[in-house]
């Protein structure tokens, strides 16, 4: 399997194999926006790095760290754009791995459980770290005869370590370590808790006695992206969850929170890159 050099063109040919895809990412390739894509991702950082938002959990980034993110997840990095960030991405098709797990072993546990005490990072030793690596390399090398069924041997076996270690991450019931500011924190909490509702920056402003200006810094300094932008990404990422679960268009627009179809329809469509009426056919079939 051919190691990528960019995580877009990744996400591209893992929709396009419908399996998977590997890319070795360093600074040249700016990290994205707030985003949300149809493919699993495995976030491997091998340099570390300074901050990870994944819906409303801030996780700080150390060499060795594994992320495990799926495609109702909404998620960037945040204050690396002057720092190197030597990292390994894997985009994965969701219906693969469901295929190539069996009725003893699911092996998109990791992907599907979100209880309360799941944690999206796990932080590998250094034999874990090398055991990675190893798999990595074992899927990227591989030419030749059967190089198919070993590149697939062998991220079966990298799905059986990350399943592993993610159990006994969340069985350790450790504090979760996404606390950035206090305020940020709540005002994300709040977003969240009332997505579906209308919600503006006035309002935010009003809710938490700050002033506009203050509560929109703050939170660009915190996660990156704007107020608006991260409950736009959110919004996307309900709506998806809704379509893949059979809802209608209109009832995922309802419960998505968006003030009007309109707006819904070119966020949507923007950000997927496909109409909510096209996803829901793709997700039905």
């Amino acid at each position: 399997m051919e190691e990528l050099n960019s995580c877009k063109t990744a996400i591209n040919q893992c929709a396009q194999t419908k399996t998977f895809a590997i890319a070795h990412l360093y600074k040249e390739e700016k990290a994205m926006d707030m985003h949300i894509h149809d493919c699993y991702e495995l976030y491997y950082s091998i340099s570390g790095g300074r901050q990870f938002l994944i819906d409303n959990r801030f996780y700080s980034i150390a060499p060795g760290d594994l992320f495990i993110i799926n495609q109702y997840e909404s998620h960037k990095l945040t204050q690396i754009d002057n720092h190197i960030h030597e990292r390994i991405v894997l985009s994965i098709y969701p219906d693969y791995v469901k295929r190539i797990s069996t009725a003893d072993t699911n092996l998109d546990y990791c992907f599907s459980n979100r209880d309360t005490g799941f944690q999206h990072k796990v932080s590998l030793d250094k034999a874990g770290q090398n055991r990675f690596l190893y798999y990595i390399n074992k899927m990227t090398s591989s030419t030749g005869f059967a190089h198919d069924i070993l590149e697939q041997t062998a991220f079966m076996e990298l799905l059986v370590l990350i399943n592993v270690l993610s159990n006994a991450n969340a069985a350790q019931a450790a504090p979760a370590e996404y606390k950035y500011s206090h305020q940020v924190e709540d005002i994300l909490a709040y977003i969240n808790q009332n997505i579906a509702l209308g919600i503006t920056v006035e309002q935010l402003a009003a809710n938490f006695f700050l002033s506009e200006s203050y509560i929109c810094r703050i939170f660009k300094q915190a996660t990156g992206t704007t107020i608006n932008k991260y409950i736009t990404a959110r919004r996307i990422s309900i709506a998806k969850a809704h379509l893949n679960e059979g809802d209608s268009v209109g009832e995922a627009f309802e419960k998505s929170g968006f003030g009007d179809y309109s707006s819904f329809f070119k966020a949507f469509t923007k950000a997927v890159g496909v109409s909510p009426k096209k996803y829901a056919s793709l997700s039905v079939s």
